[in-house]
């Protein structure tokens, strides 16, 4: 029997965050398809497992507790599997990896499809996408990243920071080949963290799964079908 319940749409995204979290503690869950993620949608908010605007929904079959909204259930799996740093000031860093890689995963989109990418507007992004990734070499670089060892806040084990900078970066460079150049240009020490990571068989096993359930699928929608044109 699975230990959650998810609620996502048949892409990686922003559902991968938590697929990749709980992968990575050993954890199992059922997915729930678009029909029953819409059904649960058009309930009143009084009458949801939690009330909610979209996915993803996360349910604890253990503890029947609900949470919507990634970075919420992010910290919530990362204090259920013991995931996070001792310190107050590793936790505070640990939400903040997570809160920035929601914001990049929003910008990569336009805000959901806001607006569809042109070549100019991709062109003028590429230097903001480059500082987000600044950020997290420098992030990682005080810590003592290193690019053959390490994690990105200095803990003696990977933790959830290190789990969603993998899934941040390696689920959009496996998809987007320009992507990943510019994170090996800009953030050679992270780039190689997400190696180590992906190299892990619990995210490898999820990899390979996400590639045979999703194919070559980001964030679906007309959004990924223009981010796709102005990397093509």
């Amino acid at each position: 029997m699975a230990d959650f319940d998810l609620y996502y749409w048949p892409v990686p995204f922003r559902g991968q965050f938590i697929r990749g979290i709980l992968a990575f503690a050993g954890k199992s869950w059922a997915e729930h398809d678009e029909d029953e993620i819409g059904a649960l949608m058009a309930k009143a908010p009084a009458g949801q497992p939690v009330p909610f605007m979209a996915p993803p929904v996360l349910i604890d079959r253990g503890s029947g507790f609900a949470v919507a909204e990634m970075p919420a259930i992010a910290l919530y799996l990362g204090e259920r599997l013991d995931l996070l740093p001792r310190s107050p000031e590793g936790r505070a860093l640990s939400i903040k990896v997570v809160n920035d890689a929601n914001d990049v995963i929003d910008e990569i989109t336009l805000d959901g499809g806001r607006e569809m990418w042109t070549a100019q507007t991709w062109r003028e992004f590429v230097p903001r996408l480059r500082r987000w990734m600044e950020i997290w070499e420098a992030t990682g670089s005080a810590h003592g990243l290193t690019g053959e060892g390490g994690t990105l806040l200095g803990t003696d084990a990977p933790g959830l920071a290190d789990i969603v900078t993998a899934v941040l970066w390696s689920t959009m460079a496996d998809r987007f080949a320009p992507i990943a150049t510019l994170l090996e240009d800009s953030a050679p020490h992270v780039a190689a963290l997400v190696g180590r990571m992906q190299d892990m068989p619990p995210l490898a096993t999820l990899a390979r799964n996400s590639r045979r359930d999703y194919g070559d699928a980001y964030c679906g929608g007309q959004i990924e079908k223009s981010l796709r044109k102005v990397l093509s």
